[in-house]
């Protein structure tokens, strides 16, 4: 079964999925997360970060082996933010367009220099349009892609529906790496209520309570990155608490 499958037989059946993010940059400090994905109920993997430059191979192919020691089978999704990070060794690939900003290299340029590779290697690929969302503060992804976050919830609304209408087979709501608020319940209630493709939801989720609260607005699939990097303690926790609902 492909991912994207998984995805939506989840939406499906209104079950919530959790999704690790790990920052390949950050490597050194996962051994003890990989273990708590492996038995904390995760159901996916997604690997990328804005800051990085170097070729992912070793470090998706190392995360494999790593999973597969505790017999681990959740699937590594590339959640790239440079056309570097490509691994035909993970399961799928998302395939994200910036669509919140106006920068064609973003929209659609790096995408054209990745295709061949990407094509030729087999690997799934789920097209997702981006959408970055005020979190607060400035974020790595604002930093480098010098991408201006949304703040009207009309308008974040409208670029979710265009994304769809472009064939984006999911829409990804971002308050950004490291946000001071996550997306507002507000926002994820009504782009969820827009759309007809599963709604991915990230950025600045630091507590069960804020977790529930975005799947229960509507989030098919939550991404929790930078809490757990200095709270691994938590990813059990927060897989049942979407459980539970």
């Amino acid at each position: 079964m492909s991912v994207y499958e998984q995805i939506l037989i989840a939406k499906a059946i209104g079950r919530k999925l959790l999704a690790v993010l790990l920052d390949p940059d950050k490597q050194d400090r996962q051994e003890n997360v990989v273990r708590l994905i492996a038995g904390g109920g995760v159901d996916m993997v997604f690997v990328g970060g804005s800051g990085y430059s170097r070729p992912v191979d070793d470090y998706v192919g190392s995360l494999r082996r790593q999973l597969s020691a505790y017999n681990c089978h959740c699937p590594v999704v590339l959640f790239p933010g440079d056309i570097c990070q490509f691994s035909p060794e993970a399961d799928a690939l998302l395939f994200l367009s910036l669509i919140s900003g106006r920068n064609a290299d973003l929209l659609v340029g790096r995408h054209v220099r990745a295709a061949k590779a990407v094509r030729e290697s087999g690997i799934e690929t789920i097209p997702m349009g981006y959408i970055l969302v005020d979190g607060g503060r400035v974020s790595a992804t604002e930093r480098v892609t010098g991408t201006i976050p949304l703040q009207s919830e009309e308008e974040i609304v409208s670029t979710a529906l265009a994304g769809e209408m472009l064939g984006q087979r999911l829409i990804y709501l971002e308050a950004g790496s490291g946000a001071k608020r996550p997306v507002s319940v507000s926002v994820i209630s009504s782009v969820s209520k827009a759309l007809r493709v599963p709604l991915i939801v990230g950025g600045g989720i630091r507590s069960t309570e804020q977790l529930k609260n975005a799947a229960s607005a509507g989030a098919d699939l939550l991404v929790v990155g930078n809490h757990f990097e200095t709270h691994p303690e938590d990813i059990p926790l927060f897989a049942k608490a979407l459980k539970t609902l």
